[in-house]
């Protein structure tokens, strides 16, 4: 029998829904913490695979959570192109060179570097209970690209919306070429024993709305549709953070079975805006888990009766913030569990 989550994605609500956190494997937890001091850098620890897969597994083991989310990041993809990619201490990710003119042919392609993710994605769904659903993810073209050409994270995205405007074939060649290998990716992660797979779209707020239709909804229907000529029966999950007022456009027309809202999405909005009978998932606002309390379990509770005869995902809007107390995410489990 499958999941409760699997189960939820493939359109049957259930009694209580199922929860998973994103980044629930990772900083807040002091077991990753003291792997994280063994092995030293991030990605050192992220391509060792039987590191990656026991941070996957460690809250399963802790919390029972529903799902497992593969431990990796969305920058293997360009790392995977050909940029080279560093975590410094105290700093976020930087990628080089930067791409600052969109153009992928300056850079050699090293798929090898994909290799372990898919051997920890073969540990985890072996070590996994049977109940439980092993998630694979891959970062969207345009949140990947914001990197690509920029190098770096930023708070405006200035340099990936300039080359949208002042070269919009230069960017539609750049997300071709990243979609084409998130495609591969994604299918390769399930050949290898992920049951669902999650596209994150982390920026997608950060566009124009006729941006929002060139870089993120024509590229994500492009990779639901070729990803899924191969893997027909696989759940896919889309999570467009700041969609805003095209919320409804994006899941009618990429073609994804499930859609995940962040915490700046009204749930009574969503439940009325999106197509009756698909699976939402989501999304409590990251800092009142960090909060806790009242407010934890009253936000909680809100979003629990906001999609009545829907099939529902409980989860963030947004990754879990790094300071969050162990206790604040028991507690919210046990209101979400009833």
């Amino acid at each position: 029998m499958p999941g409760l989550l699997l189960d939820t994605l493939r359109g049957n609500p259930s009694a209580r829904p199922p929860v998973w956190l994103m980044r629930q494997a990772g900083r807040y937890l002091p077991e990753y913490r003291a792997l994280r001091a063994e092995k030293g850098g991030f990605l050192e620890l992220a391509t060792d695979p039987e590191f990656a897969a026991e941070v996957t597994l460690q809250p399963i083991r802790r919390f029972g959570m529903d799902g497992a989310i593969l431990f990796s990041d969305i920058l293997m993809v360009p790392w995977a192109l050909g940029q080279d990619l560093t975590f410094g201490p105290g700093e976020g990710p930087r990628l080089a060179p930067p791409l600052a003119d969109g153009d992928l042919s300056r850079l050699t392609p090293r798929l090898e570097r994909l290799d372990p993710v898919y051997e920890t994605v073969r540990r985890v769904a072996e070590a996994l209970p049977p109940e439980v659903t092993l998630i694979g993810f891959a970062g969207a073209p345009w949140t990947v690209a914001t990197y690509m050409v920029a190098g770096q994270g930023s708070k405006d995205h200035r340099e990936p919306r300039l080359l949208a405007y002042r070269d919009p074939q230069a960017m539609a060649d750049l997300l071709a070429g990243i979609a084409a290998l998130t495609v591969e990716y994604l299918v390769r992660q399930v050949e290898a024993g992920a049951e669902v797979v999650q596209l994150f779209d982390s920026w997608a707020g950060s566009l124009s709305p006729a941006h929002k239709q060139s870089c993120v909804i024509e590229p994500t229907a492009w990779i639901v549709r070729e990803f899924k000529k191969r893997c027909p029966d696989v759940p896919f999950i889309g999570f467009p953070k700041g969609i805003g007022d095209q919320l409804g456009a994006y899941a009618r027309t990429t073609g994804i079975d499930a859609i995940g809202l962040d915490e700046t999405t009204s749930v009574h909005h969503a439940h009325g805006e999106l197509p009756e009978g698909m699976p939402v998932q989501g999304n409590l606002d990251p800092m009142v888990l960090l909060a806790g309390g009242e407010a934890l379990e009253r936000a909680a509770r809100t979003i629990r009766a906001a999609f009545p005869g829907r099939p529902h995902l409980f989860n963030l809007g947004h990754g879990i913030d790094k300071e969050t107390p162990i206790a604040h995410v028991e507690r919210l489990l046990a209101v979400v569990r009833g």
